[in-house]
């Protein structure tokens, strides 16, 4: 085998491994059905435990490219070229369906010191008025929070900051154009068609299925963007395989299409691991990313992030760079706070475990 684990890299061993097989799966070494190596073999050639391997093949399951056959083994499911749909029964993560946040899950004793953390430091500055595109510290939190948790690697240049996804919503249909048409998955956030009504542009809605949209709906279709939520779509709790992932990506190679990817709730996986974004995937210019603050803080925040694509930065700049950042500026210093110190991660990693823990009590005892 040619795996191999770097060990003066500071990325986890499981990681490396997760990253080499993954591309392995993608590019067709390993094809639909076949069986990957064994735990004990993957570790004794690379030389690693064989529960770093356990982490590595955990991660594969989750994201939906291989799956574990009792005393069978590991085998692929994931398949590229196959536009029909994978999965027998829905994707749908077990916690999410019964976890719903509210502005109580984050600690407000860690957001109360910070907010006076941060009107002791910055002072008057909290007046200042916000740059169009949000504060540059916020920016940067979010430029390595992206890097760290979601292998997405942008410059700052590309983040925006806004007041919530339809906020975003309405901004993208003025950057890409009312003459396009647009398509959504159906049932959706009713949210989403609002805006696109509201925006008066043509929509077509597009079901849904086991594994994501429907491969004869979207083949069929005459969008030319895409709007999805490939973690778990709400409200069906759908959650998009990696075969799908990579099928919307194949559908907005051609015609100048673009995908709009709705992270909503992502954070909140129960893998250890958040799971991989279209975004992050892409060998196009072509998706923007969408995320908030409302399941991970509150709703009452108010604020969101988007990132572009490189080739639509200079485009929104000079059509839409005049609008002002609704995000105060003191709210967005106590997110760039909470980033920068780590209590945002580490209240994501404390409700990950303690969902994970509560799911596989429900599993001993059904």
């Amino acid at each position: 085998m040619k795996y191999y684990v770097e060990k003066e890299s500071k990325k986890p061993a499981y990681l490396q491994l997760y990253e080499q097989i993954r591309a392995d799966v993608v590019k067709g070494v390993y094809q639909f059905h076949d069986k990957i190596p064994s735990k004990r073999l993957l570790a004794q050639e690379t030389g690693v435990s064989t529960i770093t391997v356990e982490h590595t093949y955990a991660l594969l399951c989750d994201e939906g490219y291989v799956e574990s056959r009792e005393r069978s083994g590991y085998f692929v499911v994931f398949r590229s070229g196959d536009e029909f749909d994978v999965a027998d029964e829905p994707q749908r993560s077990g916690f999410l369906s019964t976890y719903s946040s509210n502005p109580s899950d984050f600690p407000f004793s860690v957001f109360a010191k910070t907010v006076r953390r941060v009107l002791s430091d910055v002072a008057e500055g909290v007046w200042e008025r916000s740059p169009n595109s949000g504060h540059l510290e916020l920016r940067e939190a979010l430029k390595k929070y992206l890097a760290r948790n979601y292998d997405v690697d942008v410059d700052v240049n590309q983040i925006i900051i806004g007041a919530g996804v339809e906020y975003f919503y309405r901004l993208i249909v003025e950057l890409l154009g009312r003459n396009r048409r647009y398509a959504i998955e159906s049932p959706s956030y009713n949210k989403i068609e609002k805006a696109y009504i509201a925006s008066d542009v043509n929509y077509s809605t597009l079901p849904l299925g086991n594994d994501g949209i429907e491969s004869r709906a979207l083949w069929s279709c005459d969008a030319d963007v895409l709007h999805v939520s490939p973690y778990r779509s709400f409200p069906s709790g759908v959650m998009a395989t990696a075969s799908k992932r990579h099928e919307y990506l194949r559908w907005s190679s051609v015609n100048d299409r673009f995908i709009i990817e709705d992270n909503f709730e992502s954070e909140f996986s129960l893998a250890s691991k958040s799971q991989e974004t279209l975004f992050s995937i892409t060998n196009d210019e072509n998706v923007v990313f969408l995320n908030t603050f409302s399941k991970t803080i509150s709703p009452a925040l108010r604020t969101g992030y988007m990132v572009l694509p490189k080739k639509l930065v200079s485009t929104f700049e000079q059509k839409l760079g005049f609008y002002s950042c609704p995000v105060s500026t003191l709210i967005q210093f106590v997110l760039t706070e909470l980033i920068a110190c780590g209590d945002f991660e580490r209240h994501i990693n404390r409700v990950r475990r303690r969902k994970r823990n509560e799911s596989a009590l429900r599993l001993d005892n059904p």
